[in-house]
């Protein structure tokens, strides 16, 4: 939070130790506002809000290789389609299975004073896989694997409508920023007359990132389903207010 005084007109300025950074970002009145005779108060204020993430995002792809790059590809291509089938079967809509990168790469062996040999070729392909069931995407993960997968990670947990989330931490923070004009002018001995400026700093949700260990997913016979927890995620919007105190 940081907040600043300022008499317009050449009285003295009162200022927070806090409210130095503020002073070079302290925001502009819109062109023709009628002039602050009074106090001007700048204030920095946030809302937040948890929510259970209802998105998860997961990246899913096949690595093979082989002696030449046409074998590598024909074999990756056929695993791919197979894990793509498998999430389409789970009940994952196309509009949630997207292709990330597809390559193909020489693999060379070396040797002391000699070029690089040529021994094979490696194809990859991947795809991002977005979870509307947090719940069901696990059991999923493990049925791509079973259908080739070899590389998995994630995931990416996310809130699918955000806004009216942001809308209550916009509230939240716009009350805490009266409360504490009404505090500081209080110390002041005045009162706040009314609000000229209201600018809004960031408004984004702050998504979780999970790591999952590929080597945790590639087991055939795991004990238990692979799991996925959604937890809860922070949203969090930061304001600027500008009050006239008299």
């Amino acid at each position: 939070m940081a907040v600043s005084f300022s008499r317009f007109g050449g009285a003295a300025l009162l200022a927070a130790a806090a409210a130095a950074p503020l002073m070079a970002q302290q925001p502009m009145l819109p062109p023709g506002h009628p002039p602050v005779i009074g106090t001007r108060l700048d204030i920095v204020a946030s809302g937040e809000v948890n929510a259970v993430p209802d998105i998860a995002t997961i990246g899913a792809g096949v690595v093979t290789q082989a002696p030449t790059a046409a074998e590598a590809m024909k074999d990756n291509a056929r695993r791919a389609a197979a894990t793509v089938a498998a999430i389409r079967k789970a009940g994952v809509a196309d509009r949630d299975i997207q292709t990330t990168s597809v390559s193909l790469s020489p693999q060379y062996r070396y040797a002391d004073n000699q070029p690089p040999v040529i021994t094979g070729y490696q194809a990859s392909s991947r795809v991002s896989v977005r979870f509307r069931d947090i719940k069901a995407a696990g059991p999923v993960l493990d049925a791509l694997v079973a259908a080739g997968a070899n590389q998995i990670d994630g995931p990416s947990l996310s809130i699918d409508k955000p806004e009216p989330l942001l809308d209550k931490a916009r509230e939240q923070a716009v009350a805490t920023a009266k409360q504490r004009a009404d505090l500081y002018a209080r110390a002041a001995g005045m009162r706040v007359k009314r609000i000229l400026a209201i600018s809004e700093g960031s408004s984004e949700p702050m998504p979780i990132y999970r790591p999952m260990p590929q080597m945790a997913m590639v087991r055939k016979e795991a004990a238990a389903d692979t799991m996925i927890e959604a937890g809860e995620q922070k949203m969090s919007v930061s304001i600027s207010v500008t009050f006239e105190l008299e």
